[in-house]
């Protein structure tokens, strides 16, 4: 409370933006995770098609989310759109390349954890990591440049 309170406005504003950018995040990951995990372990689809999958349907709520309510954006939608979907598929790449590093050129491969009926596996923790990366770098490309 007392950072707060040494904060200039300015820095409220960017401090609340980055929170609710935040809940959209746990959300999207939420989702992303649900259809990942849904459609490779449930539905039997390749894991990568599966990571596709979850970050589209995550990409589409982001979207909406983040122009309404983290950057209250009233700029055109499909301006807007065009360069989030830019800033997607760079942050996904990015994601997809530390999911797949994780997983082919570490112990992580091999790796499984159960825990009451509930296995992680590598894969699963590669994802994890991956989503991390994506959230990071996808914040500072909509901030600077789709939202700006």
């Amino acid at each position: 409370m007392y950072l707060t309170l040494n904060m200039s406005a300015q820095q409220r504003a960017v401090v609340s933006q980055f929170m609710r950018y935040i809940c959209v995040g746990i959300m999207n990951t939420c989702i992303t995770l649900v259809v990942i995990f849904s459609c490779k372990s449930v539905l039997g689809v390749n894991p990568w098609v599966s990571n596709a999958l979850g970050y589209v349907a995550g990409f589409l709520n982001s979207f909406i989310w983040n122009k309404l309510w983290v950057f209250h954006s009233k700029n055109n939608a499909l301006r807007e759109g065009i360069k989030f979907i830019g800033g997607f598929m760079l942050c996904y790449g990015l994601q997809l390349l530390v999911t797949w590093l994780l997983t082919t050129h570490t112990s992580l491969a091999s790796w499984e954890f159960d825990l009451a009926g509930f296995t992680l596996s590598g894969y699963g923790l590669s994802t994890l990591l991956g989503m991390c990366f994506y959230t990071l770098s996808n914040f500072i490309y909509n901030r600077v440049v789709t939202f700006k």
